[in-house]
């Protein structure tokens, strides 16, 4: 695929973002601001940076994208819709009972997701397991794992870094969404794992801080991550929760509910800027 450049991506992200409201809305149910706090940076992955193909989703060559805060699936199936891996009409089933798009997804039902995840600080294992599985069979893929900062507060999620640098995964880019809110409060109140980087950094990996929503800076990151040897990489995305919406932003009750019918339309109003 030719190389959008930051305009075109930022246009793209926008539309990302329209989508997941769109997506939540319909189903009057889902996870808004940890979708929207993670648009750009799946913008730049879908439509940049990995190397996929949309009409052959299980080609083994591709590059992986594992979404370990699952919950925050309707920024992942709009990238995916919009990509070319299925109808983009089809996020308006998102989370209807009998629709394949659930509410957390599914490798077996949604093509061109490469992990079924949900159960959070599962993800960063399973990844590692894709990175060790390319350096056996001597693939150049490359995996890329999105973590959620308050998921990092879950043990497995060290215990899968530990694994990742004593491998020497250099082909594993980690990418922390670091939004400062989860479900029940800011990262300090409920249980801090600042320093971030410190912490990834002790762990063994490179690490590179920017700003989550910078276009530019997301591509820098990637690009320097991808030139990294002898060991994983672990970028800290500084982010807003409900990024793009005004009444949105930085608001912690927008974790898991939808809009009802003039906060929606008031969050197009604001995508149509």
């Amino acid at each position: 695929m030719e190389k959008l450049e930051i305009q075109e991506l930022e246009k793209i992200a926008k539309k990302i973002r329209k989508d997941i409201i769109e997506e939540v809305y319909s189903a009057q149910s889902g996870h808004p601001g940890g979708s929207l706090s993670i648009a750009d940076i799946l913008t730049v992955l879908y439509f940049r940076q990995m190397n996929i193909d949309p009409s052959n989703p299980n080609w083994e060559d591709r590059d992986r994208c594992v979404l370990s805060k699952g919950h925050c699936s309707p920024a992942l199936y709009s990238c995916l819709a919009n990509r070319g891996f299925f109808p983009i009409e089809d996020l308006k089933t998102f989370r209807n009972i009998n629709s394949y798009l659930q509410g957390h997804p599914d490798k077996n039902k949604v093509p061109g997701v490469d992990m079924t995840t949900g159960s959070l600080g599962q993800g960063l294992s399973s990844a590692n397991g894709m990175a060790i599985s390319a350096k056996m069979d001597k693939k150049d893929y490359r995996v890329y794992c999105i973590l959620g900062d308050g998921e990092i507060e879950e043990g497995q999620i060290w215990e899968a870094a530990m694994a990742a640098s004593k491998y020497k995964l250099d082909n594993l880019c980690v990418i922390v969404d670091n939004n400062n809110l989860q479900i029940d409060g800011t990262i300090e109140e409920v249980m801090s794992s600042y320093p971030i980087d410190e912490k990834f950094k002790s762990f063994g990996f490179q690490i590179i801080n920017i700003d989550g929503h910078n276009i530019e800076e997301i591509i820098n990151a990637f690009e320097v991550a991808e030139n990294v040897k002898g060991k994983p990489t672990c970028i800290i995305a500084k982010t807003i929760k409900g990024k793009g919406i005004d009444f949105m932003e930085n608001q912690v009750s927008w974790h898991g509910k939808a809009p009802n019918e003039e906060q929606y339309n008031q969050a197009l109003k604001n995508l149509s800027l």
